[in-house]
């Protein structure tokens, strides 16, 4: 186990120049940032709905592969923060002491790697095998969030980064297994009355 990892010999100063460009900049674009990093992952939900209802008109077995991106999701973020456990490293603005958007974390609260990147990756990543105009937007709105959360001040850049992989390598090995095992899924659920509403539109 590494102990209180010193993630500022990384890239300290990358982080010092992005927060202090944030404390330069116009108070719309803060504002803006700021409310992104904070309640952006609600968009990546609004996603999964509209990929779920979309795919119910196709076919069983993309309903099936749509309801797993929230699962996906959901894993990612259970083994990014059991990550965290195993890595805890502080957060920059508790080691570098900056002036950040963000109120910083309490101590004890690890920053590598992100778990907003990571949930944000899985679930691009994973809508990528819904839709790939889905997929594509929310990889768009996935590479925002994580620059967001060094722009407010709670991750240094590898915690974004690697946040990102954690979220990607998860959501692309997971999905590749549900796609392979849509149609025995679909069977099986549309066997029961309670679940064949899920995959139909009718």
């Amino acid at each position: 186990m590494i102990l209180a990892f010193d993630g500022a010999s990384v890239d300290g100063s990358v982080y010092r120049d992005v927060t202090d460009l944030a404390q330069r900049s116009p108070g719309w674009l803060d504002a803006t940032v700021t409310v992104w990093s904070a309640y952006g992952l609600a968009v990546f939900a609004l996603l999964m709905v509209f990929g779920w209802w979309r795919a119910r008109r196709v076919g069983a077995g993309a309903a099936v592969t749509a309801l797993a991106v929230p699962a996906v999701a959901a894993l990612a973020f259970a083994l990014d923060d059991a990550l965290k456990l195993i890595v805890r490293e502080d957060r920059p603005c508790q080691s570098l002491q900056v002036p950040t958007l963000e109120a910083c974390p309490a101590p004890g609260d690890w920053s590598f790697p992100s778990n907003h990147a990571a949930i944000a990756a899985a679930a691009a990543v994973a809508l990528l095998f819904v839709s790939r105009r889905l997929g594509a937007m929310a990889c768009a709105a996935a590479a925002a969030m994580a620059a967001s959360r060094v722009w407010v001040g709670v991750h240094y850049p590898h915690d974004i980064l690697a946040g990102l992989v954690v979220g990607s390598l998860v959501a692309l090995g997971s999905m590749l297994v549900v796609r392979r095992r849509a149609s025995v899924l679909a069977r099986r659920m549309t066997a029961a009355a309670s679940l064949r509403l899920l995959l139909t539109a009718t």
